[in-house]
């Protein structure tokens, strides 16, 4: 089989967050996954996620998943060990 040379990108979200929809749209032909994580929170992402791999798993086809950010901002946070060397 010839190799694609475009992807087919999905955006999950409410209403296509179930795995019989997932697996669907995987046997389709979509070959990767957008979180937009500009909305949402942690619960939320992990759960769509794991969704997603069950869904992918079924319908026997790799899947990426793409994480997009929120627009341009200063994100911060500390590390455990209180510094990291780069």
């Amino acid at each position: 089989m010839k190799e694609k040379k475009t992807k087919i990108v999905m955006t999950v979200g409410p209403a296509s967050e179930d795995e019989k929809t997932l697996a669907g749209l995987f046997r389709a032909g979509v070959d990767v996954v957008r979180f937009n994580f500009s909305h949402g929170d942690l619960a939320e992402h992990s759960r769509r996620i794991k969704a997603v791999r069950r869904a992918a798993a079924k319908a026997g086809k790799p899947v990426a998943l793409l994480q997009d950010l929120g627009g341009p901002k200063i994100r911060l946070g500390d590390f455990e060990e209180g510094e990291i060397t780069l």
